[in-house]
């Protein structure tokens, strides 16, 4: 079976947050790396979202994009657009809650599944699924468009560069979790 990020009966609460707050920033540097578009822009949000799921867990994977999502909801400008809270209301505003829900998932299938490389990535797949299905939603609302123009501005356009994110979020995930456990517990 393979196993994420140990959970509290092996890592103690400050270390645990400090896990959260990794990826936290990680997603907040994942935001900047940007080609913008509109209305959805192409970042590597959806990579650090992958990985915080597969690395942390169910748990604190999705606690860390909402400790990101609740940043944003303060106002704070480290949402792709740098708009802060109006992006929570905005056309993108779904990609942002679908985060959660995504890291969420990835973390309780990578938890259930065993350990083959494949069985990551389809987790990841998932994950890329619930992150567009909150997204799609939200803009083809917000941005007044049919199912078909929500789906051409944001989905089709980032299908396959999803699915590259999520190869390389299952390929890097085991030695993310290696490398998180160093920075952690230095003395192991």
């Amino acid at each position: 079976m393979l196993r994420t990020f140990p959970q509290t009966r092996d890592l103690s609460q400050s270390k645990r947050l400090m896990g959260i707050a990794v990826f936290t920033i990680i997603t907040i540097i994942a935001a900047r790396l940007k080609i913008p578009m509109d209305p959805v822009p192409f970042t590597m949000q959806p990579f650090a979202v992958l990985l915080a799921g597969m690395i942390l867990g169910s748990r604190d994977g999705a606690l860390s994009q909402a400790v990101y999502v609740g940043l944003i909801a303060l106002g704070l400008p480290f949402d792709a657009n740098m708009r802060g809270t109006v992006a929570l209301f905005g056309a993108t505003g779904g990609y942002l809650i679908g985060f959660v829900v995504a890291a969420g998932v990835v973390g309780l299938l990578v938890e259930r599944a065993g350990s083959r490389f494949w069985q990551q990535w389809l987790a990841g797949i998932v994950g890329v699924v619930v992150i567009y299905i909150f997204g799609i939603y939200v803009l083809k609302n917000v941005a007044a468009m049919d199912w078909n123009a929500a789906w051409t501005a944001g989905v089709s356009p980032f299908i396959a560069w999803d699915m590259l994110k999520a190869v390389i979020a299952a390929a890097i995930a085991e030695g993310g979790r290696r490398l998180l456990g160093r920075f952690l517990n230095p003395t192991s």
